[in-house]
């Protein structure tokens, strides 16, 4: 774990392989603890240096006020190609997952430079809100259930991971998981003031920031090797979105999970590894002496 100075903020990072590899940063969703150890461990092995980090608002990174941030969509993909140069990294093979794939694809658009290669998980290419006429909506009956829960005491750490619990099973995804991930989530959140630990668990901030301008009509622009991964049963971001933006995306690989939902399972992350391994190669090339 170390703090990394990028863009004027502070980011929580962790670091997996050598450092001479070459760089794919994970963007948190909004935690770095949206992407699996045994993701982030497998990506290591096959000659990559990983890189995942907290958005600000989140676990170690920049916290100031999560329920008026004072920042965009903009400035958090400025933040993710900042912080590719922080790490000597650049290009980068980018990496997002759920809000952090609107960060991610808004990074590739707006910093091309930056990047060699795009994964983008569980996402849509639309901002927080009503989606495009021609995509598929949160499925009410699911987010109808996940909002009409009252809020947990966010001070109780058990509280958080029973609410948390009872979330992935409205949402299909494993219980127990969802729990321990959200107790390591408690255990990294600074201070119990319920909008901080809501920003770190419910990722509360995202839906108040500036999202615009809207960037799906640029989605064609994208020129880099680009992966879209998504659950067949997401009902938070169902399927029609993660393959609207393979359509879109000029030579994108579309990689659908058909056992999953929301949460990426243990099962599905080999497959994912080597699918992400595939977009770039194994290590920086080496200069050859001049005779």
């Amino acid at each position: 774990m170390s703090i990394v100075n990028a863009n004027g903020v502070s980011l929580g990072t962790e670091s997996f392989g050598a450092d001479d590899a070459p760089l794919v940063l994970l963007a948190g969703g909004t935690t770095m603890l949206s992407w699996p150890d045994a993701l982030c461990e497998r990506l290591a092995a096959g000659g990559r240096r990983v890189v995942r980090y907290d958005l600000r608002d989140s676990g170690e990174s920049t916290t100031v006020d999560p329920e008026a941030p004072g920042y965009t969509l903009r400035g958090l993909a400025a933040d993710a190609a900042a912080l590719a140069a922080a790490l000597g990294g650049e290009p980068a093979h980018l990496a997002g997952i759920g809000v952090g794939g609107m960060v991610a694809q808004v990074a590739a658009l707006d910093h091309p430079r930056a990047f060699s290669a795009l994964t983008l998980v569980g996402t849509r290419a639309v901002a927080p809100g009503p989606p495009d006429d021609d995509l598929p909506d949160h499925d009410r009956a699911t987010t109808g259930r996940l909002f009409a829960r009252p809020m947990p005491d966010w001070s109780d750490r058990e509280a958080v991971a029973d609410f948390a619990a009872a979330g992935a099973e409205i949402l299909g995804d494993d219980p127990v998981a969802a729990r321990a991930l959200a107790a390591r989530i408690w255990d990294r959140t600074p201070g119990t003031a319920p909008p901080v630990q809501m920003a770190n668990q419910l990722r509360m901030v995202f839906s108040r920031l500036d999202c615009g301008p809207r960037w799906r009509e640029r989605l064609p622009g994208i020129a880099v090797p680009t992966l879209v991964v998504h659950g067949r049963r997401d009902r938070f971001f169902p399927v029609g979105n993660g393959e609207a933006i393979a359509r879109e995306i000029p030579g994108a690989r579309l990689l659908v999970l058909e056992e999953a939902a929301t949460a990426l399972p243990e099962a599905a992350l080999g497959g994912i590894a080597d699918a992400m391994l595939a977009l770039g190669p194994r290590r920086r090339a080496t200069p050859v002496p001049r005779p």
